[in-house]
C-alpha cells in the first residue's frame, strides 16, 4: 500500500470506502461503532461513567481487528485519523440506509484505479 496525499476529504472519501472494501469489514466495523456508541450512551444516562471510553475502545478494537483479519490492510485511520472518523460515520449512515452496494462500487473503482491499494488477503 502506498501513502497516498489527500487535499479534501472528498478525494479521500473513495480510498477511505477502498479500505473497506469487503463488506465484512465495514459490517464489523458498524457494529463495533454501534455497540461502543451505545453503551457509552448508557454510561451517561445511567451515570456509570467506567462506560464512557466504550465508544472508541470497542469501536477502535472491532475495526482495527477486521483490518488485520479481514481485509488485511491498516486502518486509515493512522494517516487520516479526522478524515476517518467522518468517514466511519459517513459509511454507517449509508450502510443503515441500505446503500452497502454502493460503497462496494466506490470502493471497486478505487481499487481498479489503484491496484497497489488492493486488500492483502
Amino acid at each position: 500500500m502506498t501513502a497516498h496525499a489527500f487535499s479534501s476529504y472528498e478525494e479521500f472519501w473513495p480510498y477511505y470506502v477502498a479500505m473497506h472494501s469487503k463488506p465484512a469489514t465495514r459490517w464489523v466495523h458498524c457494529a463495533g461503532t454501534l455497540t461502543g456508541l451505545a453503551l457509552s450512551a448508557y454510561g451517561v444516562l445511567s451515570g456509570r461513567r467506567r462506560l464512557l471510553p466504550a465508544l472508541p475502545l470497542v469501536g477502535y478494537a472491532s475495526a482495527w481487528t477486521a483490518h488485520y483479519l479481514i481485509e488485511g490492510n491498516n486502518p486509515a485511520t493512522f494517516g487520516h485519523p479526522a478524515w476517518s472518523l467522518r468517514g466511519d460515520a459517513e459509511m454507517i449512515r449509508m450502510m443503515l440506509a441500505g446503500r452497502d452496494a454502493e460503497l462496494s462500487e466506490i470502493a471497486g473503482k478505487w481499487l481498479a484505479q489503484h491496484p497497489e491499494d488492493r486488500p492483502r488477503r
